[in-house]
């Protein structure tokens, strides 16, 4: 219950502003978000790439209503991008890009819109030596970015997919999906989901994971594990022994501030662990997302309100 409060917050714009007015907002915020500029987002990045981390970097905001504020987020993208490549990261960190950031959401051509701009960007990547990862939003969008998808991978098939494991169709977007040279990350799912559409209970969610899991790793494709969960990190390892997979044939993402340690000690045991950086004054809807995600992470913003007042 708590978990959906939470989740029907990240879209509130009144408690947005009450939360963002507060002193504790840079407190907490500091833990899950790396900055707000690219040069804060690029010196995280550096101190991960140092301990032999990988790194995808997103700039945080969606559902952007506006042609200029999109063109502004793709504009930040190519800053971005141009940054990592002077500092020598473009190795080592790639990109993750919300459609609804770029345009999906505008009335009328906003499909085509998001589309150009992600082709854009996608072409600034590979320039600089690196790639783009489509992330997924609310199942609303899901057709629609799978769609840019597509269209995408016809001059970009480096392309990254995001699937949730949360939505009942993923399993068979999995298979769609698993096939050589396509990268793609499973996450659970962060946005509030109507039952019709979505799992809902922990342990159906899981039981979801695993089946979409077993999909990826026995494909051709490059499955990208994005999970914190202990139990579902030692299955991924399970399917892919079973399946035949060595380290560097798939890889684990977690996100940035979120069990570092675990990072750390997947890394040093040779597997590829890349870490989810946003950066970005539109933190409030991703904040509130990981809020939902642990109790834990609440109990820490909590703390944190008390300290800080």
């Amino acid at each position: 219950m708590l978990r959906r409060i939470l989740l029907g917050m990240s879209r509130s714009h009144q408690i947005k502003k009450a939360v963002s007015s507060l002193p504790v907002s840079s407190g907490i915020v500091a833990r899950f978000v790396a900055g707000e500029t690219a040069p804060e987002a690029v010196l995280a990045t550096e101190k991960l790439v140092s301990n032999g981390l990988n790194v995808t970097l997103d700039h945080l905001g969606e559902d952007v209503t506006d042609l200029a504020a999109a063109t502004a987020t793709a504009d930040a993208y190519l800053e971005l991008l141009k940054q990592l490549s002077d500092a020598g990261l473009t190795k080592n960190a790639e990109v993750s890009v919300k459609p609804s950031a770029v345009g999906q959401a505008l009335p009328g051509d906003g499909e085509k819109i998001a589309l150009e701009h992600a082709r854009t960007i996608c072409l600034a990547a590979r320039n600089a030596g690196t790639t783009v990862t489509l992330d997924m939003e609310d199942h609303t969008t899901t057709d629609s970015t799978l769609g840019i998808l597509r269209e995408l991978r016809q001059d970009f098939p480096e392309t990254g997919a995001v699937l949730q494991a949360y939505l009942r169709r993923t399993e068979s977007d999995c298979v769609d999906l698993a096939y050589a040279g396509s990268r793609v990350r499973l996450c659970k799912g962060a946005y509030k989901e109507p039952e019709s559409v979505a799992f809902q209970d922990k342990r159906a969610v899981d039981k979801a994971y695993v089946r979409a899991m077993k999909v990826l790793m026995n494909g051709a494709g490059y499955p990208m594990i994005a999970s914190h969960d202990p139990r579902l990190i030692a299955i991924a390892a399970s399917l892919a022994d079973r399946a035949g997979r060595r380290p560097g044939s798939y890889e684990y993402q977690m996100l940035f501030g979120i069990r570092p340690e675990e990072q750390l000690r997947l890394a040093s045991h040779g597997h590829t662990v890349r870490v989810y950086i946003p950066y970005g004054e539109d933190w409030y809807g991703y904040l509130v997302r990981r809020l939902a995600e642990r109790p834990a992470n609440l109990q820490f913003f909590a703390r944190s309100l008390i300290s800080k007042k």
